[in-house]
């Protein structure tokens, strides 16, 4: 099995904020990222496919293909966006970034054909990072 990961960028606010819970216990649970004034990341993005190469390019997929996909499904809709507003994928979330990297999840994996999904990385900040494997 051969492994193939693409980077992207995106800039983004959002806001961690249950609706159900008080402001108090908001602020309890998510600190500063329940400002009611949103706080934003320059993110970035990993999408990790895997598959057999093809015989004919060696390919499992083409990177400018990857890249095109990513652009056209995910950071288009997330790039200077809120993410609690602005994107259709997440309504009803709450934009963390265990709901956003599954979302994305789900938004890629129709679109490729020729290999499967193996792994979404978002980089919030230096500090931290999410993976998923799909369920």
């Amino acid at each position: 099995m051969v492994y193939l990961t693409r980077r992207e960028r995106f800039n983004a606010a959002h806001r961690l904020f249950n609706e159900a819970w008080s402001t108090q216990k908001n602020f309890e649970v998510f600190g500063k990222c329940a400002n009611s004034n949103y706080h934003g990341h320059n993110f970035e993005l990993f999408v990790t496919v895997k598959g057999k190469p093809n015989e004919d390019s060696g390919l499992i997929i083409n990177a400018k293909a990857l890249s095109s996909i990513i652009r056209e499904h995910i950071t288009a809709k997330l790039d200077h966006k809120n993410l609690n507003m602005d994107v259709d994928f997440l309504t009803g979330n709450i934009p963390s970034m265990e709901n956003l990297v599954m979302a994305i999840w789900e938004q890629l994996e129709p679109h490729l054909t020729t290999c499967q999904l193996h792994c979404i990385k978002i980089i919030e900040t230096e500090n931290i990072f999410v993976e998923y494997y799909g369920k």
